[in-house]
């Protein structure tokens, strides 16, 4: 690949997984001769005797394992059309898949492929999936070429369907094929608007494209089709798996954090440009908002309090310290504002007692001498102007 590649998030595969629904028939033996079933094992060589199955045990012995602990029910999952011995290949590639294992489930598909070949199964639907599965694999392994011409399959037995095209895609940019890859990539986007995966490619493909073929770069593309309305439709009103729905829950949570975060640094950063300019009834309101969004984040608390300082709303300046010191209880800052605090309410001992607390975290804070210096000499006036009892 040259230089200027870059690859598509995954190595190639992404976090697309095989199709959890059925699969029907095809063969084709392409791209998949080569590969061999794995050796059959013996009971004897996998140490298994009268259905169970023995494992050495830590201390070098033997012990049983009955065959019944290893849950294989995922096998007996519904599988659409396809009859039992060939929907149980199609549960075990898609187990297989999901545990890494991509040259075995690859063997398990292209057998059910070839197997509705054999029962004469015509169902365009589970074809494609086992298809659009197999490519997975395919791009998995690295081999776009053969996750290419399977999608294409796919998308022959069922047009517009959103897997096969994202996986294409996916294979197109890794060959660097990238006018084919942005077409494949928007006709996703016509039907699921919320795949973040082909945003952030068309993001990407786009200054490549650019690069490459420079400001006409759009009049080279290959037509992007118009996916039918009905497409569209039904795709949104088609139910999604419990996966798919965490995906999607996920994906929605990490975009409100990401808002939340982004207008949490915009509050912050006004409220400390009006703090510079002395507005601090303005920043006041701003770092309100500000903890609205992050009730924990100590500096806006300190930040807020010298606004209740500058105000004389010292009481307020108090509370917001306590806050800090609850979270953070050797925070210097909270410690030195709120002597500031207990001074405006004319409590110098308690100004006094913050004083030394933050000498004694640093030194070298030379306010606090001074202040400390100014609170002594307070409190020692009020001592004096005290009436005797």
């Amino acid at each position: 690949m040259g230089n200027t590649q870059e690859k598509p998030p995954g190595g190639g595969g992404g976090g697309v997984r095989p199709d959890q629904a059925s699969a029907g028939s095809r063969t084709r033996n392409q791209g998949a001769g080569s590969l061999k079933n794995p050796p059959v094992q013996r009971d004897s060589e996998k140490g298994v005797a009268n259905g169970t199955r023995r494992e050495k045990s830590p201390a070098g012995g033997q012990m049983e394992l009955s065959s019944s602990a290893v849950d294989m029910s995922y096998l007996d999952a519904p599988a659409g059309a396809l009859p039992p011995h060939l929907g149980r290949l199609k549960n075990e590639g898609n187990h297989l898949f999901k545990h890494g294992q991509f040259g075995d489930a690859l063997d398990k598909y292209t057998r059910a492929i070839d197997g509705c070949a054999e029962a004469g199964i015509d169902s365009p639907e589970d074809l494609c999936i086992l298809y659009s599965n197999r490519a997975a694999c395919y791009l998995k392994d690295g081999n776009s070429a053969d996750c290419i011409q399977d999608c294409t399959k796919a998308l022959e037995l069922q047009p517009y369907s959103l897997k096969p095209l994202l996986r294409r895609a996916m294979a197109y940019e890794s060959l660097e094929r990238y006018r084919k890859a942005y077409v494949d990539y928007k006709t996703v986007l016509q039907i699921d608007t919320g795949v973040q995966a082909a945003h952030d490619s068309i993001h990407r493909i786009t200054k490549l494209l650019i690069e490459q073929d420079g400001p006409e770069w759009r009049e080279k593309l290959p037509d992007i089709p118009v996916v039918p309305l009905s497409i569209q439709q039904q795709h949104r009103e088609k139910p999604i798996s419990v996966e798919q729905a965490r995906a999607r829950a996920a994906r929605a949570a990490q975009e409100e954090a990401r808002r939340r975060e982004t207008r949490f640094t915009a509050l912050k950063q006004e409220g400390n440009e009006m703090v510079k300019q002395g507005h601090f009834s303005d920043a006041l309101e701003k770092y309100s908002e500000c903890l609205a969004i992050k009730p924990k984040e100590c500096a806006v608390y300190t930040n807020r309090a010298i606004c209740f300082l500058k105000l004389h709303r010292f009481e307020e300046a108090k509370q917001d310290c306590d806050s800090v010191l609850e979270l953070e209880p050797s925070n210097k800052k909270a410690f030195y504002r709120r002597a500031l605090a207990h001074k405006g309410l004319q409590d110098y001992l308690s100004a006094s007692t913050d004083l030394q607390e933050v000498l004694q975290l640093d030194p070298n804070v030379h306010e606090a001498e001074q202040e400390l210096e100014v609170v002594t000499e307070l409190l020692r006036r009020s001592l004096m102007d005290t009436p005797r009892v």
